[in-house]
């Protein structure tokens, strides 16, 4: 077999998807199992670049409708009123979420000289560089290098290809393309078997490591307790019922990633825009409610981010590629504010908002927090950002 055509079918520490198995139904999962007590991160991607200006709306701002009279949301359709600001009526239940004191809006995070590229702009966030420096490894691959050199599944992707924050150098994180799909590899019970021909000895290791991270996730499975919460018919939804599944399970991964896409809105933004926040909406509440029925809330900190905001003022039916937007974290015992400034509409940088948050600190806060590690470690050299937890 060629190593390029191996590597689509195993996991290792640099990516490769795997398919993986639906192991078991839920009737025969094991319950009463006791659940760890390790923090969990969830990270959710959203593509193409999410305004943020239709998420987290400003809308006693008389400039959002000035800039936006074809686009802007209806004072009488924003909901759960804060400070001036309100959420998209698609995001129902993340403002219910909001109103329970679990959710927190980072405002205005962006990074100085943005890069309005989606690849690039992705890039810098899932390895967290400047804008002119390059790195081989994601950001939660280095982390990953340094707290879980002996966990089998450090981290596990749900997504149709690799994500670059997970990238690492030693750490064997999974991607998972489809749980349904049945692609079984198996052991046996015997050692892996070395030869002198390194290139071989390498894709051997490899498939050896894609079947222990399997057996793991199907022992978690197995542990996991019946449930009959149910989530909303959505992909992103059904990746977060996964994720559940193995949390619940006494999987040990600490960082769990998975993203939607869409949020490039040239055009027609109203109906796109409020389609893929109702998806984000539907699959959230989903894996929220499903994490407070298990006393799970505490431990599972979720985040949500997209590469880059939208340009403020409306360019026909949609919007051009901007800056700065909000992050949302929920879980995790955040204390559920708004943190930062309402976006200044009247102070632009070449027609977007001017970044207030470096979303670098966000992840200077979650490491600190949730695992009490050092990011400088990492070459993250950003002060954590205070009053999210």
């Amino acid at each position: 077999m060629e190593r390029r055509k191996f590597l689509q079918l195993t996991a290792t520490g640099t990516g490769g998807w795997l398919v993986l198995p639906q192991f078991l139904s839920a009737s025969n999962w094991l319950a009463n199992e006791e659940i760890s007590s390790d923090q969990v991160l969830v990270f959710i991607q959203l593509n193409g670049g999410n305004d943020g200006l239709n998420t987290f709306i400003p809308y006693t701002d008389p400039l959002y409708y000035e800039h936006r009279p074809k686009i802007g949301i209806s004072k009488s359709e924003v909901i759960q009123a804060i400070n001036g600001m309100g959420f998209h009526p698609a995001l129902k239940d993340l403002a219910k979420i909001a109103h329970d004191g679990n959710l927190t809006v980072i405002q205005n995070v962006g990074y100085p000289n943005p890069n309005r590229s989606h690849f690039r702009s992705q890039e810098i966030w899932q390895t967290a560089s400047d804008s002119h420096q390059y790195l081989d490894h994601g950001w939660l691959g280095r982390f990953l290098d340094i707290q879980c050199t002996n966990e089998l599944v450090p981290s596990l992707n749900i997504d149709p290809i690799d994500n670059l924050a997970l990238k690492a150098q030693k750490s064997n994180g999974l991607t998972v393309k489809d749980f349904q799909k049945i692609k079984r590899y198996q052991t046996d019970g015997e050692e892996l078997k070395l030869s002198n021909n390194p290139q071989l000895d390498f894709v051997r290791k490899l498939q050896y490591a894609s079947t222990e991270g399997m057996e793991e996730i199907g022992k978690a499975l197995k542990k996991a307790a019946y449930f009959n919460e149910s989530y909303a018919n959505n992909p992103l939804a059904k990746n977060l019922e996964w994720m559940a599944k193995l949390i619940k399970g006494g999987l040990h991964s600490k960082v769990y990633y998975t993203s939607l896409n869409g949020f490039d809105t040239h055009n027609n933004q109203l109906q796109i825009h409020q389609k893929q926040l109702g998806i984000l909406n539907d699959a959230i509440y989903s894996f929220y409610n499903d994490l407070k029925k298990n006393a799970l809330l505490s431990r599972v900190t979720l985040v949500v981010f997209s590469e880059f905001g939208r340009r403020v003022k409306e360019n026909g039916s949609g919007t051009d590629h901007g800056t700065a937007g909000p992050m949302l974290i929920i879980g995790g015992n955040n204390k559920g504010k708004v943190i930062g400034s309402n976006p200044n509409l009247s102070q632009l940088q070449q027609g977007d908002l001017v970044f207030e948050t470096d979303f670098r600190s966000v992840y200077a806060t979650l490491l600190q927090e949730k695992f009490q590690f050092s990011p400088a470690s990492i070459q993250i050299k950003n002060e954590a950002l205070k009053g999210v937890f």
